[in-house]
């Protein structure tokens, strides 16, 4: 009897995502400092865990203290020890949905401004996915594998399927930004890039360096 058919959902890893075999998967782990991963019996549920935090299906286990009880929140929190502070932070915010958009990349320790892009009318999503694109384009052009943190799964998976799933409508207002987001996603479709792009645990972590600081 066959085994029963396992998708594997990488949530850190050279190129985070599902995969439908082990062998996949473990491309992505193998060497990778502080990989998280884990296989599920469905793709619906690897989707659903990877679209998550995945604190809720990997337990952190940490040694307590006397007289320290147990707690379903400290054994799956996310220790500040994971991050890598060698990488680079992206973010954006937008005044209004859609509004003025920007997105900016830091140093991920340092917190220095690398990039920083303005345009008049935008979403957030897009500015996530820009960002994201953009820090790709300029370590591809230095030759550098720096990781990046972004803390918007929805920008992750954009990036991953190389198309920005947006629903801005297209106008003379928004035409340079959409022609800038088909300039992105042919740089997706004729590049190939070995950064990983990490997510950024809010809860765990605190805001992401390069937040804007407008909540």
């Amino acid at each position: 009897m066959a085994d029963k058919k396992k998708y594997y959902v990488v949530w850190q890893g050279v190129n985070p995502g599902v995969y439908d075999s082990w062998l996949k998967a473990q491309a992505q782990i193998k060497g990778y400092p502080a990989a998280k991963y884990k296989s599920f019996g469905t793709k619906e549920e690897a989707e659903a865990a990877y679209a998550g935090n995945f604190a809720q299906h990997i337990q952190f286990k940490s040694p307590l203290k006397p007289g320290q009880s147990s707690s379903l929140k400290s054994a799956t929190r996310i220790p500040q020890s994971a991050i890598i502070w060698d990488s680079i932070s992206v973010d954006a915010a937008c005044s209004g949905n859609p509004g003025v958009l920007e997105y900016q990349g830091v140093d991920t320790k340092t917190k220095t401004p690398i990039f920083h892009q303005k345009h008049p009318l935008g979403t957030n999503n897009i500015g996530e996915f820009l960002a994201i694109v953009h820090a790709l384009a300029m370590f591809h052009r230095e030759g550098k594998d720096t990781p990046i943190y972004t803390d918007s799964r929805n920008a992750m998976l954009w990036v991953k399927k190389k198309e920005c799933k947006t629903k801005l409508v297209r106008n003379a207002k928004t035409e340079n930004l959409h022609q800038i987001i088909a300039r992105a996603e042919n740089w997706l479709k004729t590049h190939t890039y070995k950064n990983p792009i990490l997510k950024w645990e809010t809860e765990d972590w605190g805001e992401i360096p390069a937040d804007f600081g407008r909540k």
